[in-house]
């Protein structure tokens, strides 16, 4: 059983989210406060700890991103956020990822409670996620690992480097991009990430990388030194144009509960990049990824899957290992150098 506590403003959002909750025979709701201040009393009493504490960011006295630094220093604990402040202002939920939550889910301001319910199943899989998530002391500048690599030497022509992540994966991003140099080869990028915060992502990494990255539009080349973005709620796939590769844009249902989809980008990599490609799963909940990993090896690709210790959730590595779909096992730290080699 995986044991919740919800702190928002709302009566009506705490009285929905419990009953959503709860719709998953493995979630319950321990308790609820209308603001952390609350929350702080009534947890400091508790006989029992949530695994799980669903936190809004706009409230009363205190608001989320105070109380989420304050249980991480005090009592860490898997946050999720939940709140229509996240699609607001994507760089708000950006520090929210960066001081500790292991998810956003943005609720809408109108039809909040059709939202809610409509939701259940996609809120219980972020609270599985975020049970098992391991918390670690945040980055705050890339470790820049680069095992004695020469930058300047390196070729980049003809290869395409693909990537994909869920839990845990805006962090890991940001370190592996960073550490890039500018000549790096292109690469796509799927992150499971709620729609409207993908090009404040991008936008953000562009901002600190010496790489280009922004979130992808239908027709966008994939070259050196630009990393490429999977928009939220919109699959991405790898075609041939001419000598030149471009990335399709496209709706299409959903792919192993997601969109976008690991998968959707990895089988198109197998099949129109083959042996030029090179792929990486990492941390994130679930197999989405596993089998277009699979098939990116069977197609001669260098394929590369996170370690267990490095990874916030080590279940989409975990299955592509099991499945024979990774040629090599990686530390996060040693990947930018991983996608610099020839």
């Amino acid at each position: 059983m995986i044991y919740v506590y919800i702190i928002d403003d709302s009566a009506v959002v705490r009285s929905v989210l419990k009953q959503v909750l709860e719709m998953n025979s493995d979630i319950k709701v321990i308790g609820s406060s209308p603001d952390p201040v609350f929350a702080l009393e009534k947890l400091g009493k508790t006989e029992r700890w949530p695994d799980v504490i669903v936190l809004d960011i706009e409230m009363p006295r205190m608001d989320g991103i105070s109380f989420l630094k304050k249980i991480m220093h005090s009592h860490p604990t898997p946050i999720l956020i939940c709140s229509s402040l996240a699609e607001e202002s994507s760089e708000t939920a950006w520090i929210a990822l960066k001081e500790g939550a292991v998810g956003i889910v943005t609720k809408p301001k109108i039809g909040l409670k059709d939202f809610l319910e409509d939701s259940a199943v996609y809120l219980g899989e972020c609270i599985r996620s975020a049970s098992i998530s391991k918390l670690k002391h945040q980055i705050s500048a890339p470790s820049r690992k680069t095992n004695g690599l020469d930058f300047t030497k390196i070729a980049t022509t003809d290869r395409i480097v693909a990537i994909g992540t869920s839990t845990g994966g805006t962090i890991a991003l940001e370190e592996i991009l960073t550490s890039l140099p500018a000549n790096s080869p292109g690469i796509v990028i799927v992150q499971h990430m709620p729609e409207k915060f993908t090009e404040a992502f991008a936008n953000r990494l562009d901002n600190i990388c010496k790489i280009s990255v922004k979130e992808a539009k239908d027709g966008d080349r994939i070259q050196e030194g630009t990393a490429l973005i999977a928009p939220g709620n919109k699959h991405m796939e790898v075609v041939g144009s001419g000598a030149q590769f471009i990335v399709r844009i496209t709706d299409g249902p959903l792919v192993n509960r997601h969109r976008p989809s690991v998968d959707v980008l990895f089988h198109s990599v197998a099949k129109h990049v083959g042996r030029n490609a090179k792929a990486f799963l990492l941390t994130g909940m679930g197999a989405d990824g596993a089998a277009g990993l699979l098939e990116i090896r069977k197609a001669g690709g260098r394929t590369i899957a996170q370690d267990e210790a490095s990874s916030v959730v080590f279940g989409m590595p975990r299955e592509a290992i099991e499945r024979g779909a990774a040629e090599k096992i990686l530390s996060l730290e040693d990947v930018p150098s991983e996608i610099l080699a020839g």
